[in-house]
């Protein structure tokens, strides 16, 4: 019978691995090598702070409506919407560029964090002022005015620094300083909300105000904590904001196509079938987000790894053991919350919500290789973000917009939910291939 053989590392400072020779595991080893790992440590931290991050974010969602009602309610969610919406079209890609550009070369931090300064108040600054003017000159299209639209101008510049910033911790590994900065940005404004609720402050203002004060701290806080691994002077680099912006517009297309993949649909029922049925498809879609975290928190934690690796073999070799693991992970869960997705929606949302069962499990397989795909995408993205990636991802979306046409008015959520899963395994198909296409070129140039 054969065994493991001995443990060993990969190239590159690479989490630890387990080269086995046949069909015996050795179980315990694997176990002390997973609780050994850093690796693993940062995921396992990471996803523990996301699980917390929801938790927080359902607390003071619960808190704000409460003591705002309907109304003040959804004016505070406009402008929170509004302000995410100028980080979202502000931050051009520059924060996935931040990761892979520190993972590759920490020294170049300082000019880093002085382009992500430069872009957030310049071109950040450009953006509120456009929203506001847009708010101005046209009342009728969302009724955001005087202290809350001033503050949601001062959100996007700030919320835009964060962004950038915390992702260049991402990019040289201080994976716990970011899990702190996240937790303390859901935190403060908790603690600044209960506050006015004993100073009896309370309004749409304030409470948006608090989340702007608490973004304001948490800023500072990330730019010190960069601050103490610069090697050399803050400064701006036009030659590296050039190569960052040609990976970024890369990564922006990619990312804008991949949201339209998961969330048109959404927009596609409420248009064909009404809103109520979008509020079925949103519980549905909302739940599967949830179970699908794990993915995510390691796709993140393994992008600026690989980032940091020189040797591409070493890389494919890493993505292969995590896409595994990540599978090993996801299925269980995916399949269990499938069984249990009747009474959970009914003990969460009440029995008006129980259409939305039908329409979560037929996304869960779905899920399965858009999870799969999250982690092993971040291969092409440690190379320098590929061109057919975009394109891979616009596929995908023209196939899920000109199917969902013909299946939504007939089948419904069911139906929509239907397209998604494939619409996903078709993105993970591809990319695979993709992956697969140059690990051979890469194999016959070593060739002698």
């Amino acid at each position: 019978m054969t065994e493991a053989r001995p443990l060993t590392s990969d190239e590159d400072g690479a989490a630890p691995a387990v080269a086995i020779a046949g069909p015996t595991v050795d179980l315990p080893s694997l176990w002390r090598l997973a609780l050994n790992s850093d690796f693993v440590r940062k995921i396992v931290e990471t996803y523990a702070t996301r699980v917390l991050l929801i938790a927080l974010g359902l607390v003071t969602t619960v808190i704000v409506t409460r003591l705002l009602g309907p109304a003040g309610r959804g004016l505070y969610a406009v402008a929170t919407a509004t302000g995410a919406l100028g980080v979202q079209f502000g931050n051009m890609g520059m924060h996935t560029a931040n990761v892979y550009f520190a993972a590759r070369d920490p020294e170049s931090l300082a000019p880093l964090v002085g382009n992500s300064l430069a872009m957030s108040f310049g071109f950040g600054g450009a953006v509120s002022a456009l929203l506001a003017m847009v708010f101005l000159f046209f009342p009728n299209l969302i009724s955001l005015r005087g202290i809350v639209l001033l503050l949601v101008m001062i959100w996007v510049p700030l919320g835009l620094a964060y962004l950038l910033m915390q992702n260049l911790m991402l990019g040289v590994h201080d994976v716990r300083g970011y899990n702190l900065l996240e937790g303390a940005n859901r935190v403060l404004p908790l603690i600044f909300i209960l506050g006015l609720v004993l100073l009896r402050s309370v309004s749409v203002a304030s409470c948006f105000g608090a989340g702007v004060a608490a973004l304001a701290v948490v800023c500072a806080w990330t730019w010190r904590r960069l601050r103490a691994r610069f090697t050399s002077t803050l400064t701006l680099s036009f030659a590296l904001f050039r190569d960052s912006i040609h990976y970024a517009v890369k990564a922006y297309l990619a990312a804008l196509f991949a949201f339209l993949v998961l969330r048109a649909d959404l927009f596609m029922v409420q248009h064909m079938l009404g809103v109520e049925q979008a509020g079925y498809y949103s519980v549905a879609s909302s739940m599967a987000d949830y179970v699908s975290v794990a993915a995510v928190v390691i796709g993140t934690i393994l992008f600026p790894r690989l980032s940091a690796m020189k040797d591409v073999e070493a890389k494919l070799r890493l993505t292969r053991k995590t896409a595994w693991v990540t599978a090993g992970v996801l299925l269980p869960v995916l399949v269990i919350s499938s069984l249990v997705a009747r009474p959970a929606v009914h003990f969460l949302f009440g029995a008006a919500f129980l259409p939305a069962a039908l329409a979560f499990v037929l996304l869960m397989p779905g899920m399965l290789f858009l999870g799969i795909n999250s982690v092993v995408v971040q291969f092409l993205n440690s190379i320098g973000y590929p061109k057919t990636v975009v394109v891979v991802w616009g596929l995908c979306c023209v196939f899920n917009i000109g199917i969902d046409l013909w299946v939504i008015p007939r089948y419904g959520i069911a139906g929509a939910s239907v397209v998604s899963s494939v619409s996903y395994f078709l993105a993970f198909f591809f990319i695979l291939k993709l992956i697969r296409r140059i690990a051979l070129s890469t194999r016959s140039e070593a060739l002698p």
